[in-house]
């Protein structure tokens, strides 16, 4: 049976922390209150801190409930955006009404900016798990790397954490995003690490730049310095393994269409493909060249790998 077109879905993809999560975009394409300069969707095109419908809600609702008819087989249904999700000025309302028509649980992936915003923290709280980030502490390292709206600050941000994790009932895993040589010092963590101690998420994630960032100028850390950041960053971090070395979900089954989704909104290798879905990279490279040759997705090379990338993306 032909599956659905969605515009405000994609996946069920694997996600190395949520398992099969369904992204559901509430906002479009690159409508943020960052312009981060590790961002794998390139520059922020619309530099906002404006609440609005940015997508139309009760469509994002009726594909909801179409794909659960469909398929509605996941392990979270992650609101997300190729923004930032909490601008939406519905987004409350809009896990509200998913809340209504499934079991399955709710996790909110967020930049953390606005939650000082009394509407966007009490939308934020509907979730049954948040993914905020919090890449820096001060206010030179919040402009050196997440750029942001002019009237963001970093003791708004960091405040608005607070709040939201002492009143929310689930989960909070705080992500800290590291570029080598902009947010990675000594002093830096340190800051990071006395913003944790006061915000007290369950967990601390730390992950670093391992695809390609249009435009270029975001470098990775080594393994070496990602322990010592872990180190640094207290008892609750935890290093996020690389995708080449995580393992792929057992008995699953991959299609194009799943190639597709993967490298939507992530450029991937032949291995990210091939561990994440589960697939023998052989069957990858069918996919991959069958792709290509369609011109839906691209190749580019960055080091010694080759990342695939959906067309269009640059």
């Amino acid at each position: 049976m032909h599956k659905a077109s969605y515009k405000h879905l994609y996946g069920p993809v694997p996600s190395r922390r949520l398992g099969r999560s369904l992204g559901i975009d509430m906002a479009p394409y690159k409508t943020c209150c960052f312009d981060c300069i590790y961002c794998q969707l390139g520059r922020t095109t619309n530099h906002t801190m404006e609440l609005a419908e940015y997508v139309p809600t009760d469509e994002v609702i009726a594909e909801v409930e179409a794909w659960l008819e469909e398929d509605g087989q996941a392990d979270y249904l992650t609101f997300s955006a190729s923004g930032e999700p909490t601008l939406h000025s519905r987004l409350g309302e809009a896990i509200s009404r998913v809340n209504e028509i499934t079991d399955i649980p709710v996790a909110l992936l967020t930049n953390g900016a606005l939650l000082w915003m009394d509407a966007v923290r009490e939308a934020a709280l509907l979730a049954d798990l948040l993914m905020p980030s919090l890449d820096a502490a001060t206010p030179e390292g919040l402009q050196a790397v997440n750029r942001p709206c002019e009237g963001l600050t970093i003791e708004n941000i960091i405040e608005g954490l607070k709040r939201t994790v002492a009143e929310f009932s689930g989960d909070t895993w705080l992500e800290v995003m590291l570029v080598k040589g902009v947010n990675d010092s000594e002093a830096d963590l340190a800051a990071v690490a006395d913003a944790v101690e006061e915000i007290k998420p369950a967990e601390v994630q730390i992950n670093t730049v391992v695809r390609p960032v249009p435009g270029g100028g975001a470098e990775r850390l080594s393994d070496e310095e990602l322990l010592r950041a872990e180190e640094a960053l207290g008892p609750r971090a935890v290093v996020i393994p690389s995708a080449w070395e995580h393992g792929a979900p057992e008995g699953s089954e991959a299609s194009q269409e799943d190639v597709l989704a993967l490298v939507r909104y992530r450029p991937c290798t032949l291995q990210d493909i091939a561990h994440g879905l589960g697939m023998h990279p052989n069957e990858a490279i069918k996919y991959v060249d069958h792709l290509l040759a369609e011109g839906t997705i691209r190749s580019e090379v960055k080091g010694d790998e080759t990342y695939y990338v959906r067309a269009g993306f640059s």
